[in-house]
């Protein structure tokens, strides 16, 4: 036991203040508010096209409805984990809960579509108090090996419910309504919010100073706005050339050479190099921050989010890719989608089980490097079995390894990231964490759905040039309008004239171009498992 501190020393994660007992009974409402902002971000692409057709939206209005949330939660993720510190971590994970429920109910009573992106827009700032508040919570709250329980169940939340989302919303808009995937937040929130003031200790950074960094704020909110603009709307409207009309709020992009996404990235670069430099200035002269970039010094946290913005690459977009290839070739619809999901779900649940008496044994970064292999198995194994005749509830096999893996690997590696961040820098360090993810997701979309659909266009059209006597343009029109839907569009092609070849064809084109993004997400998860030998036990750093 340390006399300066008072606390006794855990192997792996750190030290355990004296006199300290866990408060286990926070963790099902911390778990539960995780799982209400996971599964918002899957749940309403499956009730988009309901939505579509109810609703009368057109291809903009649907988009933003899509992009809005994911925009505005990526860019606050940092700058409200900060205020967590600052205010309070239970206070934003309740105000964040209050606001989420709030715009789930308005925009579940809405039927214009500026009024739902305007809700999808409020569920974002609830969604950004929310995550990282709820892992500085358990930071703030657990020690020594409790801690690395409480992050597997963290971490197992959300490698589970991810899969659960498609299954939810395809229930709840079969069944009843797209707006009961809103509905659903409103009770669910009651329960996180009465435990939240029951159960849930309070905490914030002691040493936080008075001021506050307007301008860092704004520089860092500015630079993730445009980086996950540019990565989640790249496919939409052209890396470089445009291939669709960009406008917002009456603002078109008119020019005919380049699209905005290179604008978009090049706003964000230099918002972010005028953040760096404004920060270490601000640092160097005493003022407060809002990094701390002592916080780099630690090389569990710096190179374990960098493990994590990769890992996350692959994951998230393999969860792309996959449902695409279920409804385009297979015409499975969104609830028989989310059932095959169950597989992964399932793995990533019973994991969270395997892992705490697994971590009494192991170290967590070791964990991680099983949890990742396993994760690489269980994607070459979909790529495998995906096939345009194989049965695919053969797929549930890989499915639950690669489930498997993620609750073993997610849970650890974000235990791994935050094991050596001071208690009082909680909110901050998880806020750079869940932005790392969300980056990492954004990109995995955005670099394997370009990988899938270009893979997919290149095979139809090799294909369809191999057929003799298709009428003239039919071709390309037919390669054309299967990229534009993503294989949405497959199933409608047996209509068009040779229906049943064209047909055939994109369904062969599909399975290739799933396969081939199977294997790249597998890949990425590979560089995700080789950067996490960087991890060795970081460098703690005064509170």
């Amino acid at each position: 036991m340390s006399e300066a501190t008072g606390e006794v020393a855990a192997p792996w994660f750190g030290a355990v203040p004296e006199g300290y007992k866990p408060k286990w009974s926070m963790m099902p409402f911390i778990a539960l508010g995780v799982a209400m902002i996971i599964v918002d971000a899957t749940i309403v692409n499956v009730a988009l096209p309901t939505m579509i057709s109810t609703l009368h939206l057109n291809s903009s209005d649907a988009e933003w409805l899509n992009s809005i949330y994911s925009l505005v939660f990526a860019s606050l993720l940092i700058t409200l984990g900060r205020l967590g510190d600052r205010l309070g971590r239970r206070k934003l994970f309740a105000i964040g809960v209050v606001i989420f429920v709030g715009a789930s109910l308005f925009t579940a009573l809405s039927s214009a579509a500026s009024t739902i992106i305007f809700g999808r827009f409020l569920q974002g700032i609830g969604g950004a108090m929310v995550l990282p508040n709820t892992l500085s919570l358990v930071n703030a709250n657990f020690y020594g090996k409790d801690r690395q329980i409480a992050f597997a169940i963290w971490g197992s939340t959300i490698g589970g419910v991810a899969a659960l989302g498609p299954l939810l919303g395809g229930w709840l808009t079969q069944s009843f309504s797209w707006r009961y995937a809103f509905l659903v937040n409103v009770p669910v929130g009651l329960v996180i919010l009465i435990g939240a003031v029951l159960v849930v200790k309070e905490s914030k950074d002691e040493k936080a100073g008075k001021g506050s960094d307007i301008f860092g704020n704004l520089t860092i909110i500015v630079s993730l706005t445009f980086l996950v603009f540019a990565l989640i709307e790249a496919q939409r409207y052209g890396w470089i050339k445009p291939i669709a009309k960009f406008e917002l709020l009456g603002v078109a992009w008119n020019s005919s050479f380049i699209s905005p996404i290179p604008f978009a990235l090049l706003i964000s670069v230099v918002a972010f190099v005028v953040f760096t430099v404004y920060e270490l200035r601000r640092g160097t002269s005493g003022k407060e921050t809002l990094i701390d970039t002592k916080l780099f010094r630690i090389s569990s946290f710096t190179f374990g989010n960098i493990a994590a913005l990769i890992i996350s690459l692959g994951e998230f977009g393999i969860l792309f890719a996959l449902p695409l290839f279920l409804q385009g070739a297979r015409g499975y619809g969104a609830l028989g989608t989310g059932v095959i999901l169950l597989g992964l779900a399932t793995g990533a649940f019973l994991a969270g089980g395997a892992v705490a008496p697994l971590s009494k044994r192991l170290e967590a970064v070791v964990v991680v490097r099983i949890g990742l292999l396993l994760e690489a198995i269980g994607i070459v194994g979909l790529a495998l079995l995906i096939s345009a005749t194989r049965a695919v509830a053969l797929l549930d096999i890989p499915l639950f390894i690669y489930g498997f893996g993620v609750g073993f690997a997610t849970a650890q590696l974000t235990g791994v990231v935050l094991a050596d961040v001071p208690v009082a820098k909680s909110g901050i360090g998880s806020g750079i964490s869940s932005t790392a993810r969300q980056v990492g997701s954004a990109l995995g979309i955005a670099i394997l759905g370009t990988v899938l659909l270009s893979r997919l266009s290149s095979t139809l059209t090799y294909s369809l040039s191999l057929q003799q006597g298709l009428p003239k343009g039919l071709s390309s029109q037919v390669v054309s309008i299967v990229r534009a839907s993503a294989g949405a569009a497959i199933p409608s092609l047996s209509k068009l004239p040779g229906g049943s070849f064209l047909h055939a064809a994109a369904v062969n084109a599909m399975v290739s171009a799933t396969r081939f993004a199977a294997l790249s997400a597998a890949g990425f998860i590979l560089i995700g498992l080789l950067a996490t030998l960087l991890l060795r036990k970081g460098t703690r750093v005064d509170n």
